[in-house]
């Protein structure tokens, strides 16, 4: 059996040979601070967050796409590998995704964590070419094509030909940083103390880095952080623009950047074909057309941006065989573990 296994930040996507998408859940997981027993992973520990007593904890083990409490991430992987592989009569090949700028030191930790669930292989390929996979581009061909993969705790951005990464860069900084900083403007300007689920819930609902005739509302509900007591606020998107629109602003400048770095022969077929951008950012209202004015390039959101990482694993999984046999051809996979 073949697992293609997208780890990301705030979200877990799993896909198996023959079968598709069988796993989509929350990468949070809850324990007992007291005895360290699991208690729930996934939407079940989600549903916990901020309504916990003293002796549980809900954590999302990840940081930034990479392993920030590697016991619980072993935890989780375990479950989730288990959820999908009822059968330990032939072990697993799993295909994982991580984020183009990494460590030697994170990467083996990820390994490490899939690895302490008795797989047969570990295979490992850059986010931003399983996206483009799932996007159904072409990077195997000596053309330039350009995908800026925007999720919840990092950004990859990556021109990518030959099955190869030419000019490529990982921000730290995404959605996750928007919710934090919607979380200190509702402290800062109007004492308001919310969790990280309500500023998420903020962001998709009224959240945008354009200017808009209509302002939008939303209602955040949290705790009144000078009485104690339960408040509520309407917040507008004007409001929420100017929260968040530094960070997205980044992001626009660091496509830029790339593209400045880029040899002039992929730029040339980037500018005919455009930028793809995907992940579950790339939704928020008006990144497109930020994008576009910093490039001067057009910008296409691929169809289910969220998904199109995992997609791209699973169409991934038909270079394994090769990549195990270490031919000498062109594999977009990474070393075999």
């Amino acid at each position: 059996m073949d697992i293609a296994l997208d780890l990301g930040t705030n979200n877990t996507r799993i896909c198996i040979e023959n079968e598709g998408k069988v796993i989509d859940m929350p990468s949070v997981i809850s324990y007992d601070k007291t005895t360290n027993e699991i208690l729930a992973f996934g939407d079940e520990a989600y549903q916990m967050l901020g309504r916990t007593s003293n002796r549980v904890d809900v954590v999302f083990p990840l940081d930034s796409s990479v392993i920030a409490q590697s016991g619980l991430v072993e935890e989780l992987v375990n479950i989730f590998l288990g959820e999908v592989c009822k059968s330990r009569v032939v072990m697993p090949r799993v295909l994982a995704c991580i984020p183009g700028e990494i460590t030697e030191v994170e990467k083996r930790a990820i390994v490490n964590a899939i690895s302490s669930f008795g797989v047969r292989r570990v295979l490992l390929l850059e986010s931003a070419k399983a996206a483009a996979f799932g996007c159904n581009k072409d990077i195997m061909s000596p053309h330039g094509t350009m995908l800026v993969n925007i999720g919840g705790g990092s950004v990859d951005i990556a021109v990518m030909t030959l099955g190869g990464v030419s000019v490529g860069k990982t921000l730290k900084i995404a959605g996750n940083a928007m919710d934090e900083e919607i979380i200190k403007y509702a402290r800062r300007q109007h004492n308001l103390v919310i969790g990280k689920s309500m500023a998420q819930k903020c962001k998709e609902a009224i959240g945008t880095v354009m200017y808009e005739e209509n302002d939008r509302t939303y209602r955040l509900k949290g705790r009144d952080a000078v009485r104690g007591l339960p408040k509520a606020v309407e917040v507008t998107s004007s409001e929420i623009m100017e929260v968040i629109f530094d960070i997205a602003k980044n992001i626009a400048i660091s496509i830029s950047d790339v593209l400045e770095e880029t040899p002039p022969e992929l730029l040339a077929d980037i500018h005919t074909d455009g930028i793809t951008i995907t992940g579950g950012l790339s939704n928020l209202r008006g990144m497109k057309e930020m994008v576009e004015t910093a490039t001067d390039i057009k910008v296409e959101v691929a169809k289910k941006p969220e998904d199109c990482v995992v997609n791209g694993l699973y169409k991934a999984i038909d270079y394994i065989d090769e990549a195990e046999s270490q031919k000498n051809s062109l594999n977009p996979l990474m070393t075999v573990y």
